[in-house]
């Protein structure tokens, strides 16, 4: 079955970095474009970054570009998000999603907090 299981998050302050991890399993991971969301408190999930099946394209959410950078590995089937410049509103779960079969597969999230 598809599984994604996010890993990476943690406390972090103002100004730092953190890279997010989404190790996919049960399909073929370098057949299907791959997302990140994120879901503050009392809030939609929004969508942060996606990238294509074979990693050369990206797309990224307006307030996170030039700041985050999505990338995938799919010999490892991991797609990461390197998160840099971290502000206190970054702060949310984050997960991985991929759309297979006109199905969504989610991840349970990891969190990510931002505070000094």
């Amino acid at each position: 079955q598809v599984q994604l299981v996010e890993s990476g998050g943690g406390w972090v302050q103002p100004g730092g970095s953190l890279r997010l991890s989404c190790a996919a399993s049960g399909f073929i991971c370098s057949a299907y474009p791959m997302s990140w969301y994120r879901q503050a408190p009392g809030k939609e999930r929004d969508l942060v970054a996606s990238i294509s099946s074979g990693g050369g394209s990206t797309k990224y959410a307006d307030s996170m570009k030039g700041r985050f950078t999505i990338s995938r590995d799919n010999a490892k089937k991991t797609v990461y998000l390197q998160m840099n410049s971290l502000k206190p509103e970054d702060t949310a779960v984050y997960y991985c999603r991929v759309l297979k079969n006109n199905y969504d597969y989610w991840g349970q999230g990891t969190q990510v907090t931002v505070s000094s």
